[in-house]
């Protein structure tokens, strides 16, 4: 999140519940709002210029089941932004139907891997794979790799 910071004017974070959560490094997140309410902090846009799915263990009860989270990531792809997703939460570009076809980085987890399988993905353990508009990382801890690479593409 530092480096997409540093990068660009204003980095907003959500969650599905609104409270705060642990990082890298144990650092302690404070969302800025719920998912929910995606569209609130907008800034007068219409779409974000990214959209980063973060992973971790909690992963499968709370991102692979969001009902909010696909509309927007298709919205997003649709609209031409950069769309990402670390560790297990690649699962959420699959359920969006954003991965067909493609090659991604994937975590050694068996229904990580039967998930992206069925969506037609090709998982690959590289530790970060983008293709055009699309960045994924297999380890929740390549955040600063992940974020440099996003703000190079931002700036294009």
């Amino acid at each position: 999140m530092m480096v997409l910071e540093k990068g660009h004017d204003k980095c907003v974070v959500l969650s599905k519940s609104g409270k705060a959560a642990k990082g890298e490094a144990n650092t302690l997140i404070q969302p800025d709002g719920m998912l929910v309410d995606w569209n609130r902090h907008l800034l007068q846009k219409n779409k974000y210029d990214g959209v980063v799915v973060i992973g971790g263990k909690g992963s499968r009860n709370y991102i692979w089941e969001d009902q909010i989270l696909p509309q927007i990531l298709t919205d997003h792809f649709r609209a031409g932004k950069l769309i990402g997703a670390f560790d297990l939460s690649v699962v959420a570009l699959a359920r969006a139907g954003l991965i067909s076809s493609l090659e991604v980085s994937a975590p050694k987890d068996e229904k990580c891997l039967q998930e992206l399988q069925a969506a037609g993905a090709f998982p690959e353990e590289k530790g970060l794979v983008v293709v055009d508009q699309i960045i994924t990382s297999n380890n929740k801890n390549s955040g600063k790799a992940f974020g440099e690479t996003m703000v190079k593409l931002l700036d294009k």
